[in-house]
């Protein structure tokens, strides 16, 4: 098993982020909530860049239908708790890792609980209900948090129209402008760092569910786009906690949705 102190496996980051970078992800502390097929893989690219502490959030098991897209879904594994699929992936990544593991859809009280009692340097957003991601956005900004959030990774197949922007400034997602117009009247302000698609959504993909976990609608997908979101989030956490710039897109003034 890995020792605490050996970093021996992070020698290839080390030589991009420096011995000090590195420390810098192992000090750090960041929130993912969400598991599916972005935020599945933003987690595991936090765990391999060596973040120290992580804790992870998803009450939902797996279903057959994410197997075309998200990492902790196999054929053999069906009804099993992805946050608990995670965790052992994740461990097995990095045994050293400080990890909570919280097998459990936040509900606006438990949102708040959470985000109050521990300080994370980061949360990351990787809801796709937009319910509870404007629970967990709003709770957050309140709070003062770091925050990078996912916008729809649905309809889509171009992992080259992907930008990273203030989510007040997204635009071409049916998603992020829901849940733009609802933080607005919330009193949400700039600051938060969303990635979106500039791609227009292929309408004719949509179908409707049954309105479980807050999902009354979804897009169909491809293997490769929610782990492109997922990458892309992951890179605004990790580019901050190094305090690297990150280029932001703006907002079009003509754009009016």
């Amino acid at each position: 098993m890995l020792h605490e102190n050996d970093l021996s496996w992070l020698s290839r980051s080390e030589l991009l982020i420096g011995t000090e970078g590195i420390q810098k992800m192992q000090n750090a502390h960041v929130l993912i909530v969400g598991l599916g097929g972005v935020g599945s893989f933003a987690a595991e690219f936090i765990a391999r860049a060596g973040v120290g502490t992580m804790t992870i959030v998803d009450g939902d098991v797996v279903d057959p239908t994410n197997r075309n897209r998200q990492l902790p879904a196999l054929s053999t594994n069906h009804g099993v708790s992805k946050a608990q699929i995670m965790a052992e992936r994740l461990l097995a990544i990095n045994p050293a890792l400080k990890l909570t593991s919280i097998e459990t859809f936040l509900s606006p009280e438990a949102a708040k609980e959470l985000l109050e009692q521990t300080r994370f340097d980061y949360v990351m957003d990787c809801i796709d209900s937009v319910t509870p991601k404007i629970t967990l956005l709003k709770t957050a900004y309140d709070l003062g948090y770091r925050i990078a959030s996912s916008m729809g990774a649905g309809g889509k197949l171009d992992p080259t129209k992907l930008r990273t922007a203030d989510l007040l400034d997204t635009r071409e997602c049916y998603l992020a402008s829901l849940v733009r117009k609802r933080i607005r009247k919330m009193g949400v302000g700039k600051g938060i760092k969303a990635v979106f698609s500039l791609e227009k959504v292929k309408d004719e993909s949509l179908i409707l569910t049954d309105g479980s976990n807050f999902k009354k609608s979804a897009y169909g997908t491809i293997s490769y786009l929610p782990a492109a979101f997922g990458a892309a989030v992951a890179s605004i956490v990790i580019r901050d906690l190094l305090e690297e710039p990150i280029p932001m897109e703006k907002r079009l003034k003509a754009y009016k949705k």
